[in-house]
């Protein structure tokens, strides 16, 4: 049954449509501090939208029946890991304030699904080592860029907190390379027939 839906043309355009919504509402989102970042930086700062971005081109692809390996390897590693992160800080900043507005709620879901939507997909990919390399070196770069150089997302009521929430950060990282190594490139590979 799940292998159907992910299979179905159909399913597929609506999860495009629904990505294409979320890539746009997540730069909208990120405009205040696009503002703010210093022009060499902007690339890395708005993390999901960029990630819901680079599963737009995997959907299409797969539309086309055509595989993108770099960006398949980027969009697993970073639907994965900016997914949890967000619902892990959310969660956090649900936990400081002791509420959940409605937008936080959605935020929430949004992400995770994001985080699912990448893993659902592994078995269609055709990332080889190359491609993960290129993918663990753009995602720790960001690391750097969001914890060394300041650019990550702002949470006001984590920034307390912000050395602890960029070490959770970085093993995020290393442990959405390996389930991308893991499901992306050494379990077995399915063929995507629409």
């Amino acid at each position: 049954m799940l292998n159907y839906l992910l299979m179905n043309r159909t399913f597929l355009i609506l999860l495009l449509i629904i990505n294409i919504l979320g890539t746009i509402y997540g730069y909208i989102w990120y405009g205040w501090q696009l503002e703010i970042t210093p022009p060499i930086f902007i690339p890395f700062v708005p993390d999901s939208p960029t990630a819901s971005l680079f599963f737009v081109i995997v959907l299409i692809g797969f539309l086309l029946g055509r595989n993108f390996k770099y960006i398949e390897a980027l969009a697993m590693l970073t639907l994965f890991k900016y997914g949890v992160w967000a619902v892990v800080m959310n969660g956090l900043t649900f936990i400081q304030l002791s509420s959940i507005s409605p937008t936080g709620m959605m935020l929430v879901l949004s992400h995770g699904a994001m985080a699912v939507q990448g893993l659902l997909y592994a078995k269609f990919y055709r990332i080889e080592m190359k491609h993960l390399v290129v993918a663990a070196i753009w995602t720790l770069h960001n690391d750097v860029i969001d914890y060394v150089y300041g650019m990550m997302p702002i949470y006001h009521q984590l920034t307390d907190s912000i050395n602890h929430v960029g070490y959770f950060t970085f093993w995020l990282s290393i442990l959405s390379i390996w389930l991308v190594y893991r499901y992306g490139i050494k379990s077995p590979r399915s063929k995507l027939t629409l």
